[in-house]
């Protein structure tokens, strides 16, 4: 197993957690959490506010050597570059609509945000208007219909319904969440944080926040406890018969899965766990869970700072961002501000194609 496919796998790892983390009388930290997570599997609709902050981004790697001038842009751009998500969530009738905000920092800095809106069968995107990419005036301001039907028949697969089922969905998140916090110890990775001293914003009532946490002192730890417990067992609920055909796998597609865990080489796998360690350097990496008094998870933020300095290939890294999520009006009835688009607003992904080639 090489450094670039463990460094890979870390990332993912990490970003798993921040799913699967935030997913009375107060509660051990960890079945605190895992009790969250499965309450918001419940909720049936809600609002939601979204952030990601990068705070700080280096990369030093020989192959940019040459490039300079335009890898300096870049870090300059993400450098402080914000990524935001509001939106509403319903079950039934499901719709979902969601505003992307993107503010790009540095010299070449630029604003712009991306409403969207979700229906069982459809998805309409509206087009922004961008600074570096001028796009027809025609289509600046009207909404893109994706018809999810349509495009299946055009790719020769029948539409899947179950893919996008919120209800099979849950259930399913629900399971692998359950898969994930029973194997890691719960003194070692987890912990309460005083609701005083959790720094929530307004507005955000909680009776207990819980901590998942890792440290340079467990990582390595952490990371086998995924491959070789977490990952097993997720591919056993994916096996199920309802899941499979909801994510469009074949049992021969798990099998070569299976195998493969079953049949990597051990040493090799802890040798380069060893090496990670000797050039990973995990800061901080943590994830608070504010729970209200109903279990449900009001409001998480997750805050990560690493470090990954190979002396054989020289390349080093540094990415340390912040995010942040909250829920409001959780099981209640919403308000779309956007709504279903108009006919006039809306252009066919062939009307948007012909707008180009005019």
């Amino acid at each position: 197993m090489n450094k670039k496919f463990t460094a890979i796998g870390l990332s993912l790892f990490l970003a798993m957690t921040v799913v699967l983390s935030g997913c009375g009388s107060k509660q051990d930290p960890k079945e605190a959490l895992q009790s969250a997570a499965g309450n918001a599997m419940t909720m049936t609709s809600y609002e939601m506010k979204s952030k990601v902050v990068i705070e700080d981004l280096k990369i030093n790697a020989p192959e940019l050597t040459g490039n300079d001038s335009v890898s300096g842009t870049v870090m300059s751009m993400l450098k402080n570059a914000e990524l935001t998500v509001d939106g509403v969530y319903q079950l039934d009738p499901m719709q979902t609509e969601l505003t992307l905000g993107l503010n790009l920092k540095g010299d070449m800095a630029m604003s712009f945000n991306i409403p969207m809106v979700m229906t069982k069968e459809k998805v309409y995107i509206k087009v922004p208007s961008i600074p570096m990419l001028p796009l027809p005036e025609t289509v600046v301001g009207k909404y893109v219909e994706l018809d999810l039907k349509k495009l299946a028949a055009e790719e020769g697969t029948e539409f899947n319904l179950d893919a996008i089922d919120p209800k099979k969905t849950q259930k399913l998140t629900n399971e692998i969440s359950g898969a994930f916090f029973t194997e890691f110890d719960g003194a070692k990775y987890f912990k309460d944080i005083a609701v005083k001293d959790a720094n929530l914003p307004e507005g955000v009532e909680a009776k207990q926040v819980a901590q998942f946490n890792i440290t340079n002192d467990n990582v390595k730890e952490a990371i086998t406890i995924l491959v070789e417990k977490v990952l097993p067992n997720i591919l056993t609920i994916v096996e199920k018969d309802e899941y499979k055909e909801m994510l469009g796998v074949t049992a021969e597609d798990i099998k070569t899965v299976k195998d493969e865990l079953n049949t990597a080489n051990k040493d090799e796998f802890n040798k380069a766990l060893e090496e990670l360690k000797s050039y990973l350097k995990v800061n901080t990496f943590s994830v608070n869970t504010a729970i209200n008094k109903k279990g449900f998870p009001a409001y998480q933020d997750v805050v990560m700072n690493i470090e990954l300095n190979d002396p054989e290939t020289k390349q080093d890294v540094k990415l340390a961002l912040k995010g942040s999520s909250q829920y409001n009006k959780i099981n209640e009835k919403q308000t779309f501000v956007i709504g279903i688009p108009e006919a006039a607003n809306v252009l066919t992904m062939e009307q948007f194609q012909q707008a180009f080639g005019n």
